[in-house]
């Protein structure tokens, strides 16, 4: 087995806003694998990078992400909370690329706009008011960037993921060519001799599960499923995760992990 892959957690988002374009091009050009972002839906229609439900911890907004417009949520300040908005002389405003909104369109422009192989890795976030439509406007959307039926020899390859697993059958349904990711908080009781529903042929273990179920890893491995973990930032979740012989590592230090497989 090779060096597991390195995907940017919400763009680098230890240094940088994250969900911010700023986040997201500071990992490509730290060289990562892949990125990470979470997806919902605006009132008017819109995927949109935001991972709360609410908008009071990542904005200068308040309130349910759902009930705004993207006109509303535009006017709104995503980055000037976090300590790496600021340049490091102070002497400059951050520019919008720190701190505005960033749409799953936008982020999609950009990624293929890098010209090299890049893994999107998109989590849709539920519950959500709009139920299985989230799921929809993403195929959709995808499908109008030609994405939703993967290409080997593209340079651009999506994978989609969810905590639910209606979530990822729905995704199964509408394009099943798309890879999907069943992320794992806790260990369901179904979840027998490793086997995920749905097709699904990717596992997403947080690190804290993979630390408290040290079986778990070769078993879906075993069963012939790759396994992604979430968010390994630690040196000793490093060593863990490498140990146990991950294909995927999501942190929100990729500079870092890259630097640990010598890349």
């Amino acid at each position: 087995m090779g060096d597991p892959l390195v995907f940017a957690h919400r763009g680098s988002s230890a240094d940088l806003p994250e969900h911010t374009l700023a986040a997201y091009l500071r990992a490509l050009d730290e060289g990562v694998d892949g990125l990470e972002c979470d997806v919902r839906l605006t009132r008017d229609g819109h995927l949109v990078c935001v991972h709360d439900r609410r908008l009071d911890r990542t904005s200068n907004g308040t309130g349910l992400v759902s009930v705004r417009t993207l006109a509303e949520l535009e006017a709104l300040d995503f980055g000037s909370w976090h300590p790496g908005c600021v340049p490091p002389d102070g002497d400059e405003l951050p520019d919008e690329s720190h701190t505005r909104l960033l749409t799953l369109e936008r982020l999609l422009d950009a990624v293929l706009a890098a010209g090299r192989p890049v893994r999107l890795l998109i989590e849709t976030k539920h519950p959500s008011r709009y139920g299985g439509h989230v799921e929809r406007r993403l195929v959709a959307l995808l499908r109008r960037y030609g994405l939703a039926e993967p290409d080997p020899d593209a340079l651009v390859q999506v994978t989609v993921m969810s905590f639910s697993p209606l979530a990822v059958r729905r995704v199964r349904d509408l394009a099943p060519g798309l890879p999907t990711v069943l992320l794992l908080e806790v260990l369901p009781r179904w979840l027998r001799l490793g086997r995920l529903p749905f097709g699904t042929r990717i596992a997403g273990p947080g690190v804290e599960l993979v630390r408290a179920r040290p079986r778990l890893v070769p078993a879906l491995r075993a069963a012939g499923h790759q396994v992604y973990v979430w968010t390994v930032n630690e040196p000793a979740e490093l060593d863990l995760v490498l140990d146990v012989g991950v294909d995927g590592i999501i942190t929100d230090r990729p500079a870092h992990a890259l630097a640990r497989l010598g890349r």
